[in-house]
């Protein structure tokens, strides 16, 4: 799985681990820094998404608090299914399975949830992350969200993946205007003095 934008095997691989329920990143409900995001938006007309959603409590806060283009985007089947289940009005057609690399739709705002972090933290990796994040946003579109401030180990099959503010920077800031990134205050307790929140937007 070094190369993130060749798709074999890793639905295979996500939809064991959901299958095993080997779920660690899943904490039953939305982050608190990016629910309290949520809750100050006011336009419920933004077209969103999330990518590597996996269960996808964030979509389905954002739908039960009326925004319309929520857009839930993974590579396995079984969490989407589930968030079906879970969700029975939520618009079937905004469920979609697939590669974000392959991706080729526009959005006013990304939310980033533990999506990063399961790429192995290859230069390359990450560079094609930031480039995909900024072609799918509109002009001035948003990337918001959690970045792990762990350190890598060199282990490049034990996740979550970490790094730096610095270095996540550096892979960032060609594409995007840095708007907040700093410690988060209001993690969740397990993760609180590990997460860094930022609000990028797109150059």
């Amino acid at each position: 799985m070094s190369n993130i934008k060749d798709t074999s095997g890793q639905e295979a691989f996500w939809s064991l681990r959901y299958k095993e329920e080997r779920t660690g990143w899943d904490i039953g409900y939305p982050s608190t820094p990016i629910k309290e995001y949520i809750d100050q938006l006011k336009n419920k007309n933004l077209k969103i998404l999330i990518p590597g959603a996996g269960n996808a409590y964030e979509a389905e806060y954002l739908f039960q608090q009326g925004f319309s283009q929520v857009y839930v985007l993974d590579i396995s089947k079984a969490p989407l299914e589930a968030f079906s289940e879970r969700n029975p009005d939520f618009p079937k057609e905004h469920l979609m399975l697939g590669n974000f690399f392959e991706h080729d739709k526009n959005y006013d705002l990304i939310f980033e949830q533990t999506f990063f972090c399961s790429f192995p933290p290859t230069e390359d990796n990450r560079t094609l992350y930031a480039e995909k994040m900024a072609d799918l946003l509109k002009p001035n579109g948003k990337l918001v969200g959690l970045w792990f401030d762990i350190p890598l180990t060199g282990d490049m099959v034990k996740r979550p993946f970490g790094g730096t503010k610095e270095e996540y920077l550096s892979y960032l800031s060609p594409y995007f205007e840095i708007l907040t990134f700093e410690k988060s205050h209001n993690s969740i307790k397990p993760r609180m003095g590990n997460e860094l929140f930022g609000i990028f937007r797109k150059k």
